[in-house]
């Protein structure tokens, strides 16, 4: 058995976790890439942690969904302070590309006995259906044009040694995409797109935001499909910060706008 590695963000010294928060990587993308996301949310006073993409065999994608539901679960446990009674909560699984894919799924699925159930998700750059294999790119050019318009994330891709270029060609299971985007999704959703990704489907973005009783779907206005990462990726941060501390107050916004100019 080989030991599963992760890379941990951890709060200001002496402040005290407001939650937790594990992100899933996607297709292609190694921890590497979340680097920068996790040190934003992290400065916050979240308890970050990423793990590796999940494995979806499409031939057998139930073992697929368990084996990624318990990695998630231990990853979980191991982040529980010492001395404390659990994970500190709110809970939130954040996952881009096919590990947002993978985290709606296992919404509908009962996860491992004792394991902890997330309190949210974050949910970025849903591939949409049929719009997986359609975007081959010819260049590494043409692939990072998808991904992102950010030199730095571009740098940070390049540079990666773990990173699997072309992944994004691979086609995502019709099974998982069915078992994602038809799930019961009752805890709180985030969804971020970017308008410029061309691997989301709006209309099918919208019906699931709409489908779901907690679901908030929120556009970023020339953002590519590496929402989480793209060059608004400071705006992003912020956005799910937002979400975290409104989910701490019960979904009830702790800021409203009563009047504006702009």
């Amino acid at each position: 058995m080989t030991t599963t590695e992760y890379t941990d963000h951890h709060g200001p010294e002496g402040l005290l976790v407001r939650g937790t928060v594990v992100v899933v990587p996607g297709r292609g993308e190694s921890r590497a890439a979340y680097e920068r996301f996790g040190r934003r949310l992290a400065a916050d006073a979240y308890r970050v942690r990423v793990i590796d993409p999940p494995a979806l065999d499409a031939a057998g994608l139930p073992d697929a969904l368990d084996r990624f539901g318990a990695a998630l679960a231990a990853a979980v446990e191991d982040t529980v302070p010492d001395g404390a009674d659990g994970v500190v909560r709110p809970l939130v699984l954040a996952g881009a590309d096919t590990g947002a894919l993978a985290i709606a799924a296992l919404a509908a699925r009962p996860g491992p006995e004792g394991a902890p159930r997330p309190d949210a998700v974050v949910l970025a750059g849903l591939p949409g259906p049929g719009r997986t294999a359609a975007t081959a790119a010819g260049t590494w050019e043409d692939e990072l044009d998808v991904r992102t318009s950010c030199p730095t994330h571009r740098a940070t891709l390049t540079d990666d040694t773990r990173f699997r270029r072309g992944a994004l060609t691979d086609a995502v299971a019709p099974a998982l995409l069915t078992a994602a985007y038809e799930s019961e999704l009752a805890v709180p959703a985030l969804l971020l797109a970017g308008d410029a990704d061309p691997l989301a489907d709006r209309d099918v973005l919208d019906r699931a935001a709409k489908s779901w009783p907690r679901a908030r779907l929120a556009v970023v206005r020339g953002g590519h499909h590496d929402v989480l990462n793209d060059l608004q990726h400071r705006s992003v941060a912020a956005e799910v910060v937002t979400f975290l501390e409104t989910l701490r107050n019960g979904l009830v916004p702790l800021v409203s706008v009563e009047s504006s100019a702009w």
